[in-house]
């Protein structure tokens, strides 16, 4: 699966189990949010299926004490690693008013969390760009040493924010990491129809910086990019765009028919990659997992997914006058 050495990339073997865990959770959270939407139980959902492996993989090669990210509405693996909670993304999920991200009053997906450093999200696409370039201007002037990392999908790439954003972190020499989760489509347009580039990454060359694509399915292989292009930020060598190629295994979003524009063969061929099972091979053939950890595992995922979703059904929603909590200044 991965031509990577965990350990020459300076991981442990409790850390790419780690990694492994947190791929599944994300993966098992999603898909129970799936069966929630379809029970009518959850309003929304956009899936993270299929892109576990570059936000588990970059989330792992950052320091998750100091650095802040600003993640894309998919990132669920990316906030899971940061510290936010299964119960934290099933409260959001069901709009309740302990939902952190928003208290209930914004969709799932829009991730935000001061304690863990998670900037919060906006509706239109892209707009988190420009805040983690502020965020790294805030760092280089006051000389804090940590990045700021944000993503995106190719889709998004294609937007204003992004130029605008990407060319400022590249003339002022910020310690910003972009990443581009390339997933193949924007809703329903497939990739050749979005960019004219053969890569998202060769763009980076005119916003005088590095760009790196790399196999989106392979956790390692994302680890070791964002790794370096983290020591070249710390270095005072300025900002990199990575583009992690993976596939979205799942619709746009629970309201989108992919049917109308991609065929199952399509999905079925990029299954096959799907880094939960490719990883899990991964790490057996290297004698890290074994079936009966795995087993394990599996087990606690699921029990602590359970126990996330009776919680965050049972918890109160919002009071109507909530609707103007942190609105007016009294």
């Amino acid at each position: 699966m991965s031509e990577k050495d965990y350990q020459a990339l300076g991981l442990t073997d409790e850390q790419v189990l780690d990694i492994y865990r947190t791929m599944l959770l994300a993966r098992k959270i999603d898909e129970r949010m799936w069966l929630l939407n379809r029970a009518g139980k959850i309003p929304f959902v956009i899936s993270c299926q299929g892109q576990e492996a570059a936000q588990v993989g970059a989330a792992f090669a950052l320091n998750r004490e100091k650095d802040y990210v600003a993640p894309y509405y998919r990132d669920m693996g990316v906030v899971l690693a940061f510290g936010m909670t299964t119960t934290d993304l099933m409260l959001s999920g069901f709009a309740k008013a302990e939902d952190p991200n928003s208290g209930g009053r914004q969709m799932p997906g829009h991730f935000g969390q001061k304690k863990n450093r998670i900037l919060t999200g906006s509706s239109p696409v892209t707009t988190q760009l420009p805040h983690a370039v502020g965020v790294a201007l805030a760092a280089k002037m006051k000389q804090d040493p940590i990045v700021s990392f944000v993503t995106l999908g190719e889709g998004s790439s294609n937007q204003g924010d992004f130029h605008e954003g990407l060319n400022f972190a590249g003339v002022h020499k910020l310690p910003v990491i972009t990443m581009v989760e390339n997933n193949q489509y924007a809703i329903s347009v497939p990739i050749e129809k979005q960019i004219a580039s053969k890569t998202v990454a060769e763009r980076a060359q005119s916003y005088g910086m590095p760009g790196v694509t790399v196999d989106g399915n392979d956790p390692l292989a994302v680890y070791d990019a964002v790794k370096q292009a983290r020591e070249r930020a710390m270095n005072g060598e300025g900002p990199t765009l990575i583009e992690a190629v993976s596939y979205r295994l799942t619709a746009h979003s629970s309201d989108d028919d992919d049917r109308l524009y991609r065929n199952s063969e399509e999905v079925d061929e990029a299954k096959k990659k799907d880094s939960i099972i490719t990883f899990a091979k991964y790490l057996k053939d290297a004698g890290v997992l074994t079936d009966e950890l795995e087993k394990e595992m599996n087990e606690t995922i699921q029990k602590e997914v359970n126990e996330a979703t009776d919680y965050a059904e049972n918890a109160p929603y919002a009071e109507p006058e909530d609707a103007l909590k942190f609105v007016y200044e009294k």
